[in-house]
């Protein structure tokens, strides 16, 4: 029965690429012709596959209703959170996860640090979007023109002298970050707190959410927390992994 199974979910990758007849089905799998043809009438009967008026065979429509419904009911926190949780036990620091919605960074989880000097931030409360390394993330992301009407609506306050001090300087930025694929935030909301980010991506390779650590100075310096970079950016992997339900890659695995 597993064979079976196999066989038919292999099916579904060979379509993707276009449709295909019978025997080009058959070759792929090296199996009979009246195999494919049982497997490719059961993958029909259940909306997967359609079979088209020249013969071949494509993706079914139930396919694509079944993985938009199960993007939609994916809840990036509850999938995160393990992962936040382990985070915060290896570093002791804050970690925070955020989405971008109705043109806002907000955070949507939170772990504190196990340091006595802690963060004031909230689950629900936007962040300062113009220098959080989060929110540097999520816009990275979007399409150019879209980042360029947002860099040119915003509004650019100087928490500090590190704070990002206009559109340009803005999208700047968001240029190196979409480059490089992390963030940081050194002093640029807080003189006192450094952060370092890194994206999660679902299975489009889009960037669904973002994830942080943060410290205040008195804890670690800004150079001792970019170190902690490569442990970010590996959890950030993970999650992105079991987010979009994408395998392992071996560099990731061996890791």
């Amino acid at each position: 029965m597993s064979q079976t199974v196999d066989r038919a979910l292999s099916i579904l990758p060979l379509l993707a690429e276009g449709p295909a007849d019978l025997g080009q089905v058959a070759d792929r799998l090296g199996v009979h012709k009246s195999t494919a043809l049982r497997l490719l009438r059961t993958l029909h009967e259940h909306g997967l596959v359609h079979r088209q008026s020249d013969q071949r065979y494509r993706l079914g429509a139930r396919l694509f209703a079944l993985a938009q419904e199960a993007v939609e009911n994916l809840d990036v926190r509850e999938i995160a959170h393990p992962h936040l949780v382990a985070l915060n036990e290896k570093c002791g620091h804050t970690v925070h996860l955020a989405v971008y919605e109705e043109h806002e960074v907000l955070y949507i989880d939170k772990v504190e640090s196990r340091y006595p000097v802690r963060m004031y931030s909230r689950i629900g409360k936007p962040v300062a979007i113009t220098v959080a390394a989060v929110a540097k993330l999520l816009l990275a992301d979007r399409p150019e023109a879209e980042r360029r009407t947002l860099a040119e609506r915003l509004d650019y306050p100087l928490y500090t002298a590190r704070s990002t001090p206009n559109a340009p300087a803005f999208l700047r930025e968001l240029e190196k970050v979409r480059e490089q694929g992390w963030a940081t935030d050194l002093g640029g909301h807080e003189e006192s707190i450094n952060c370092v980010g890194a994206p999660i991506r679902g299975a489009d390779g889009r960037v669904v959410a973002a994830m942080s650590v943060s410290a205040p100075n008195v804890v670690v310096t800004a150079e001792e927390l970019l170190t902690l970079l490569p442990l970010v950016r590996r959890t950030a992997e993970v999650i992105s992994r079991d987010y979009s339900g994408n395998p392992p890659t071996k560099e990731a695995s061996s890791r």
